[in-house]
């Protein structure tokens, strides 16, 4: 789900600023399919929260195969703690061939309470 004023494409697109907000608490899953096999060296994602103190977790993921199957890159916790700590930054340096498809699990708050799962920005390359 998303935010209307808050598409997927937002945290894709450089320049844009307003990054991507589901519509719904819980947990949220968004696969970017590539036309061709692509072939990565570099992942890097940016999260924020302003309003609330919580603990997210993000899973990534990449397939081989057209998302018949999936291997695990990296799995991440964060402590969200504003106003002191609103920006989760990562990067990661990758050597993924053939990638037919990308998955981002966020789970926006694994302790009690509901929140949002966003994204500020993904860059791929």
């Amino acid at each position: 789900s998303e935010e209307k004023d808050y598409p997927v494409e937002s945290a894709l697109v450089p320049g844009e600023m307003r990054g991507w907000r589901a519509a719904a608490p819980g947990t949220q899953t968004i696969r970017l399919i590539f036309d061709q096999p692509q072939r990565l060296t570099r992942i890097a994602l940016v999260f924020e929260e302003t309003a609330i103190k919580r603990t997210q977790e993000f899973v990534l993921r990449w397939s081989p195969d057209g998302g018949r199957s999936f291997r695990e890159i990296v799995r991440q916790q964060w402590n969200f703690s504003p106003p002191d700590t609103v920006r989760e930054v990562e990067e990661y340096q990758v050597e993924l061939s053939d990638v037919t498809a990308l998955e981002l699990i966020i789970v926006p708050n694994n302790s009690s309470g509901a929140a949002r799962a966003s994204l500020k920005n993904l860059r791929l390359s």
